[in-house]
């Protein structure tokens, strides 16, 4: 049984920005948000082995915060970047050598992976979290919880 908890990276909403969107860092807010969440994951209990990153800046600061706080190693996973599916999610968990890790990346991605892997119509919010069981890399998976940031800020 592998266990992938889905956490897209925080708040990076700058109204001014006028660089690429590649580049677009977490706002303070965003930073203090995944903290939150970072902690949270901690209470829960959930134990992930190895967090891999998007390589857009957002979600590589977002992996950064999460594996300070769960003292993992970050791995940047290219697959996670722009247009990542079911197809790169299966290669990615044949890769993956551990039962437990978190992949940090983007919306709508996220959503349509756990929707074709669980079955669940979902969103995931910026800064949300999600845990999808699977037996193996080509079977069907189980949605275990999705909790949105303010979750975490409650508890």
């Amino acid at each position: 049984m592998k266990r992938v908890y889905f956490l897209r990276h925080g708040e990076a909403d700058w109204p001014d920005w006028d660089r690429p969107d590649d580049e677009r860092p977490l706002t303070k807010h965003g930073r203090k948000e995944i903290k939150r969440v970072a902690k949270f994951l901690r209470r829960v209990g959930a134990e992930p082995r190895l967090i891999f990153t998007s390589p857009l800046a957002r979600a590589a600061q977002t992996a950064e915060i999460a594996a300070q706080r769960l003292c993992l190693e970050v791995g940047r996973e290219e697959m996670l970047g722009k247009e990542f599916n079911v197809e790169k999610f299966r290669s990615l968990m044949r890769a993956c050598q551990v039962d437990s890790f978190v992949i940090v990346g983007h919306e709508p991605d996220f959503s349509r992976v756990i929707a074709e892997l669980t079955g669940a119509r979902v969103v995931l919010a910026k800064g949300g979290v999600a845990l999808v069981e699977l037996e193996d890399a080509a079977g069907e998976g189980s949605l275990r919880w999705l909790f949105p940031p303010r979750f975490a800020k409650r508890l």
